[in-house]
């Protein structure tokens, strides 16, 4: 998106705040917890086995299907989402960047944020990690895995430009 200054028209320049690393280890346990959801699958066929007489060998190739899946979801997919997951934070506003195959870049301005938190999970904790979400009246806005002092400082940053944005104070 062309971004217009005294006669010249410029890129914006992507954001460029990562996530933690320990972040990319936190959604590969999720995403593997996840994954022996599917184990539904071949158990289901198994137990329409035993009911009718069908063969085994689509059997198997849902589990090869399975763990590919898994497989690819936990060690290729999340790689690259948290690789390419960033942000940047300026005066005016908040840009949120991220999608593997679909990219979305978000732009907040600053005087639409109502409200910023942080929040942890029991996973998150453990790996003294913590996600900063960023409420506006439309929707709510989350910069996931950043270090607990990071997400404080993250926080603590973009409410003191909320409310120097705010036109009312």
């Amino acid at each position: 998106m062309p971004i217009e200054t005294e006669g010249e028209l410029k890129m914006r320049v992507k954001p460029d705040q990562p996530l933690a690393v320990k972040t990319l280890k936190v959604w590969k346990i999720v995403t593997a917890l996840s994954s022996l959801l599917l184990i539904v699958f071949p158990a289901a066929y198994w137990g329409a086995r035993m009911i009718w007489d069908i063969p085994m060998w689509p059997f198997y190739l849902i589990i090869a299907f399975v763990i590919l899946v898994a497989i690819i979801n936990i060690f290729i997919i999340q790689k690259l989402q948290w690789s390419r997951w960033r942000y940047k934070i300026y005066e005016n506003e908040i840009e949120l960047m991220h999608g593997v195959f679909v990219v979305r870049r978000v732009i907040i301005p600053m005087i639409r944020v109502q409200h910023v938190d942080t929040k942890q999970g029991p996973l998150l904790r453990h790996y003294n990690l913590a996600t900063v979400t960023v409420s506006t009246a439309a929707t709510t806005h989350e910069i996931p895995g950043l270090t607990l002092e990071k997400a404080d400082t993250v926080r603590d940053h973009i409410a003191q430009l909320a409310r120097e944005a705010d036109p009312d104070e």
